[in-house]
């Protein structure tokens, strides 16, 4: 751990490029040394990473190798559904799905040993041949790490290793320019939120600059609520340091002094990770007063968010800080005019702040070549669903919405159709199969029905109903309104009715007209952003799937076979071999029949469509029509 106070830019240029050479020298191995990381992600240490560091550390111990290896917890490599992993270097090999029971090989035959280990390595399943590096996996090969930069490569409580990852160049650069020319910079970069609004970051910085006001805050949204997403957590958890650091330029630039990070509760290891790395800035002197003797005073709290989905939104979250109830405001005043107690404030997102150093090092017009006309750099996934690359991913903007499924996450498990990809959470829209070749960008998603979002992207097959996908989304948003404006708080529960009736086959082909009437009211009607897209769940899966609620409506059917008022189940005689299992499991004693004479029957009427008859039986004999 950095104790020593930096009291220059000069000084804290010294320190970076002494910790460069000290990462350089880990990762090349001039330093003489084996250097195991570990990946310390939410999700690999749900599957038991942090067993694993622990077993390594004491076989290293036990082996007396501690002066020739270390063991270092690191960020999200973003390829969950392969993790655990284990990374060695200087080699740069890459060990997946790695158990607590494999680390006594590591140590013996690679470590000791210099062999690689190869049933550990990543499998091709095209090729099936053995990959080595992380960088040859088809998963890695499209992406482009700006907003993840040193996540799964440097240890996110070590400020060392974050300095010697290009930590506070841009820092550095932005101290040595005028605040209007900070500004200007990241106009030009053409960087827009993040978040899901895709705001230019620039002009919501201009508009805070150009408040005159003793006080302003700088405030980073980190209540990430959307269902399957989990890229601001990623970066919180892998390289807290670059957030903060984009949070100084942007105070840096609006004249601000203070700045409020707000993260949802429910993520631990980021409020722990991003604790210490404030902690540790604070030690350093690069939080205080003075700064680098620039006369620039900035520091930053931690506020924790209590899971409600609306503090998502701006303004609410504003009232959270200030311990009122999470509710929006009215719009104007903005909160760049009137935020955080009454104060000019700007609010970014996580990911929209880890893109900023990167700006500020590279200059504007390195960022703005990457990605589209309209919507530049690159946008954090968290691809999930039925898909077979699970994980985090981030793709440069224009990278077509078939490459995402099908390049980096690998298509669809089991061989299945492909249904429908749903970007942007509740608020989103689901997109098809005819817009697959669509290259993602703020614009292009809006204009087929969905949006950009905060980056959640969740795929479905041919075993999803439509349906009942916006019935869940709607589920979401009717318990998560805040209840403040009638629109969104009536609106959405009517509308989640309507939704009900068509999954249990008592709906009319009114009521699609009814669904389409009350979603443009709601819409037009609701106060913030939450209700506005509110119906769009709705108003995709109706525009781009109707024939499926219409047949959910005239034929009483659900071709998915997930409505469950409109399945059933039934035996087949000539396949069913009397032997009663499906019987013996069934939790409602629905399932008749004589062991051994008489083939077993369903009665409908007790049936409660759970299932368990079909995973009972090993014949084949249940079927679901």
């Amino acid at each position: 751990m950095a104790e020593a106070k930096i009291k220059t830019v000069n000084e804290l240029e010294k320190k970076i490029v002494s910790c460069s050479k000290c990462l350089e020298n880990k990762f090349s191995g001039k330093d003489n040394k084996r250097h195991i990381v570990v990946c310390g992600g939410t999700g690999c240490l749900s599957s038991d990473s942090q067993e694993i560091i622990n077993k390594l550390e004491a076989l290293i111990k036990e082996n007396k190798l501690e002066d020739k290896v270390t063991v270092n917890v690191v960020g999200c490599f973003g390829f969950c559904s392969q993790g655990p992993f284990v990374k060695i270097f200087p080699e740069d090999r890459l060990y997946h799905a790695v158990e607590v029971s494999d680390c006594e090989r590591i140590i013996k035959e690679d470590i000791i040993d210099g062999k690689c280990i190869t049933d550990l390595l990543y499998e091709d399943p095209n090729t099936h041949e053995k990959v080595e590096k992380q960088d040859d996996i088809n998963f890695y090969k499209k992406q482009l790490r700006i907003a993840l930069h040193g996540c799964g490569t440097i240890n996110p409580e070590e400020i060392d290793e974050a300095f010697g990852y290009d930590a506070f160049k841009g820092f550095i650069k932005a101290l040595s320019m005028k605040k209007e020319d900070v500004i200007k910079e990241v106009l030009d970069s053409g960087l827009r939120g993040r978040g899901g609004g895709g705001f230019p970051t620039g002009r919501k910085w201009q508009f805070a600059h150009d408040q005159v006001n003793d006080t302003k805050y700088v405030v980073c949204n980190g209540d990430e609520g959307d269902p399957g997403a989990f890229m601001d957590r990623s970066i919180l958890e892998g390289n807290p340091v670059s957030v903060i650091e984009g949070m100084m330029i942007a105070a840096y630039a609006i004249g601000a002094s203070e700045g409020y990070f707000y993260v949802r509760a429910e993520y631990p290891v980021a409020v722990k990770r991003l604790q210490i790395a404030i902690d540790e800035l604070r030690k350093v002197g690069l939080l205080g007063k003075n700064i680098l003797g620039s006369k620039f005073d900035f520091d930053c709290h931690i506020r924790l968010g209590a899971g409600a989905f609306v503090c998502g939104e701006e303004t609410a979250l504003l009232n959270s800080i200030e311990g009122k109830r999470g509710m929006p405001r009215p719009r104007p005043p903005f909160p760049a005019v009137k935020g955080l107690w009454g104060k000019p404030t700007i609010i970014n997102n996580v990911e929209t702040l880890a893109n900023v150093p990167y700006i500020l090092r590279v200059g504007a017009k390195e960022f703005a070549k990457i990605g589209t006309e309209r919507s530049k750099g690159t946008k954090v996934f968290a691809l999930g669903g039925k898909v077979k690359n699970v994980g985090l991913v981030e793709v440069p903007m224009g990278t077509t919405l078939r490459e995402l499924v099908f390049d980096i996450g690998g298509g669809i498990p089991n061989d299945k159709r492909f249904q429908a990809i749903q970007t942007g959470g509740p608020s989103g829209g689901c997109l098809t199969i005819n817009e697959l070749d669509t290259p993602i960008d703020y614009d292009n998603l809006i204009e087929k029905g969905s949006m950009m979002g905060s980056g959640g992207a969740i795929v479905m097959d041919e075993d999803n109903c439509m349906v009942d996908v916006a019935k869940f989304y709607l589920e979401f948003i009717c318990d998560e309104s805040c209840g403040k404006c009638s629109q969104c708080r009536i609106g959405t529960k009517r509308l989640l009715e309507i939704l009900t009736k068509v999954t249990d086959g008592k709906a009319t082909m009114e009521d699609l007209d009814k669904l389409e009437t009350l979603s443009e009211s709601i819409r037009v009607g609701s106060l913030c952003g939450l209700g506005q897209t509110a119906p769009n769940p709705v108003l995709s899966t109706l525009t781009k799937f109707k024939e499926v609620y219409i047949r959910h409506i005239k034929d009483k059917k659900c071709d998915a076979g997930i409505c469950k008022n409109l399945i059933s189940f039934r035996i087949d005689e000539n396949k069913c071999k009397k032997c009663s299992l499906c019987a013996r499991n069934c939790p409602v004693n629905a399932i008749t029949g004589q062991v051994g004479k008489t083939p077993f029957v369903i009665d409908q009427e007790k049936c409660i469509k759970c299932g368990t008859c079909i995973s009972a039986c090993k014949f084949g004999a249940i079927i679901k029509e």
